[in-house]
């Protein structure tokens, strides 16, 4: 049963760039134990050359977590897949969704949903390479492709040189005219476009991204798809993931408090403290623990304000806890945040 549950993409934390970092991730898994986390995109060429261990370093109790790849070169590519599989991620992830100018320039990203001969290549290679799923993200189309037709075209390819996982997000990307932020908003959803996909090819694995914000609404989507897959509202809001294990997983058991995902992520953040890691990198993930919780700006700001400082220790992140929990002792901290 677990082991069932470690694969799943069920329910997953898209990765996000500067956001899910391995201090984001570690946070994450405090709340929930079975949502599928990813890594940030990192480029096969800063995997063959940069600082592997910055890059590519995580606690293992981040499992189940995967490495998305960035890049079009097959040779490259299958390198960085063997390497990361080689660190321990569970999956490898090919980025085929990413629509900013610095991806398009490298020629990954987006822009090679009008490639899929490219894509199949460079998944035919990173699958020769590991013995771990080799995996797509994407979207429903490009610019004035017919998404219809197009994204038929791309999953068939794709799928032919033996990817069976794309995690679909379900709007365009339009690699002219709209910024990275703009093209997570702008273009209109398309989720029947998704579940027809699902339809087509039920023997591929279908994983639904874009604009999903509760466990209520990725419940609707799994009646249609096989996994969804959110970003920016657990992002904001984290402790929605509470729900997530007991409701899509069948946990038995009460979710951790959003206090007591504090006191357990204390002692790592005092152990990388200790590896001269800024206090600021790690708390910057957990500012929207208490969302719509009593004291919540007070325990935003103790930390928006401190966390940052020269020296900053577990001092100000205890001070936060305080305030947050409403403890004698915080009450000059939260009048002062007030």
């Amino acid at each position: 049963m677990a082991d069932a549950k470690k694969l799943s993409h069920r329910f997953c934390v898209a990765p996000m760039m500067e956001w899910t970092d391995r201090h984001c991730r570690y946070f994450l898994r405090l709340i929930s134990r079975w949502t599928f986390l990813y890594t940030e995109m990192v480029t096969a060429d800063a995997v063959l050359h940069g600082d592997r261990e910055r890059l590519l370093g995580f606690d293992p109790s981040e499992h189940p977590v995967a490495l998305q790849l960035g890049g079009s070169e097959p040779d490259k590519l299958a390198e960085a897949a063997r390497i990361g599989a080689d660190r321990g991620y569970v999956e490898i992830n090919l980025n085929v969704g990413c629509p900013s100018d610095r991806v398009q320039s490298g020629r990954f990203g987006a822009c090679l949903m009008d490639e899929p001969g490219v894509v199949a290549r460079c998944v035919e290679a990173m699958a020769g390479a590991v013995s771990v799923p080799v995996t797509v993200k994407c979207r429903i189309g490009i610019d004035d492709q017919d998404a219809e037709v197009s994204l038929d075209k791309f999953v068939d390819t794709v799928a032919d040189a033996g990817c069976k996982t794309f995690v679909v997000h379900a709007r365009k990307a339009w690699l002219q005219g709209l910024s990275p932020k703009e093209n997570r908003t702008v273009p209109p959803l398309d989720y029947d476009r998704v579940w027809r996909l699902k339809q087509r090819r039920p023997d591929l694995e279908i994983i639904l991204n874009g604009a999903i914000n509760t466990v209520a609404e990725a419940q609707i989507h799994l009646q249609q798809v096989d996994g969804v897959m959110l970003g920016r509202a657990p992002y904001a809001d984290p402790y929605i993931l509470a729900e997530v294990d007991r409701t899509l997983f069948g946990e038995n058991g009460t979710p951790p408090s959003r206090l007591e995902v504090l006191d357990t992520f204390l002692p790592y953040v005092e152990a990388e403290l200790g590896r001269s890691t800024r206090l600021n990198q790690m708390t910057r993930h957990i500012l929207g623990l208490f969302h719509g919780q009593p004291r919540a700006r007070a325990f935003r700001r103790v930390l928006a304000e401190n966390a940052h400082l020269p020296g900053a220790g577990l001092d100000i992140y205890k001070r936060a806890r305080d305030v947050a929990a409403g403890e004698a002792g915080a009450g000059r901290c939260l009048a002062a945040a007030e």
